[in-house]
């Protein structure tokens, strides 16, 4: 392995730098498709990174052993580093620098992206992968869904819905030891959804560890933290949220999720169509003028327009 004049915090693009002398060719091939195609190194595995590089995936390992990393999983690490780097805020100032001065072309940009990550959820494999998910989400006992910052709302949201349909669901919404509470009640039978993203931060390790130990699968929805976790879960539905470096985008995952809402009352028709009309009554029993609060917003709505 070659000997790198670097430091560990070396950036990428310093390592390969460093190295490109002393690598061979092969490898010298694979370090340009790194630096230039690091979104396909973080999302794909090492025999699909060699299939659109034009190698093996034992020559990808190499050169990922020559720039001085341990393997494919401490380099996608560095790249992931190097895509968000400056958190938030850095990925917010490269979105809008791609703007350029035209604030207008905010909304091209974001449907853009938003159909980009439509076009992933659109193919064959995407679809087989849905199906599957909603099959596991359908049979278990309860559900799960675990998101944390912006996912968390989402997280809530899916339950919500999902509790809707009949379908008991929790939110795992809570960071840090918060968590701790609404895992107690994972347990056999059950299936976990996590809506997560890289890094491997501590709250996805934790209930990663906690539903292997009782026995409930893990289904992913998120693009870059599934070569990570790949192995232990059971189901991944790989949404981007537009470009790994740019600001985070939702607008996909929900479109999921709702697909998912429609899917899973398709299942069992009656007992969705049944826990609505339990959910209404429920509400005509808190406030009887619950069910007529929507014909007479139309009435005042239709009153107000002829009166213009």
């Amino acid at each position: 392995m070659t000997d790198l004049i670097v430091t560990a915090e070396a950036t990428l693009d310093e390592r390969i730098e460093a190295a490109l002398p002393g690598m061979s060719p092969a490898e010298q091939k694979m370090a340009s498709f790194f630096r230039t195609q690091k979104e396909a190194v973080l999302l794909n595995s090492a025999a699909e990174i060699a299939e659109k590089a034009g190698t093996s995936d034992a020559t990808v390992v190499r050169a990922a052993r020559s720039l001085g990393f341990d393997g494919l999983s401490s380099l996608r690490e560095a790249i992931l580093a190097d895509l968000t780097g400056g958190g938030p805020e850095g990925r917010l100032k490269r979105t809008l620098e791609d703007l350029g001065g035209d604030p207008e072309g905010a909304l091209g940009h974001v449907l853009k992206a938003h159909r980009e990550s439509l076009d992933v959820m659109a193919s064959p494999e995407f679809s087989e992968a849905f199906k599957r998910m909603v099959q596991l989400l359908f049979s278990a006992r309860r559900r799960f869904i675990f998101g944390i910052g912006p996912s968390g709302s989402l997280a809530e949201y899916t339950a919500l819905q999902f509790n809707r349909l009949g379908l008991p669901s929790v939110a795992l919404s809570d960071s840090g030891i918060g968590l701790a509470d609404r895992l107690l009640g994972v347990g056999e039978g059950d299936v976990v959804l996590m809506i997560a993203y890289a890094p491997v931060y501590r709250e996805v390790s934790v209930v990663l560890d906690h539903a292997e130990a009782c026995g409930a699968p893990v289904a992913l929805i998120g693009d870059s933290l599934a070569p990570f976790v790949r192995k232990r879960v059971a189901e991944i539905l790989p949404v981007p949220r537009g470009r790994a470096d740019h600001l985070s985008l939702h607008g996909a995952t929900m479109v999921l999720i709702e697909a998912m809402i429609v899917a899973l009352a398709a299942r069992d028709r009656g007992a969705a169509l049944a826990s609505l009309a339990k959910l209404g009554a429920l509400r005509g029993a808190i406030d009887r003028h619950w069910l007529k609060r929507g014909a007479k917003a139309a009435g005042r709505l239709a009153s107000s327009k002829t009166t213009t």
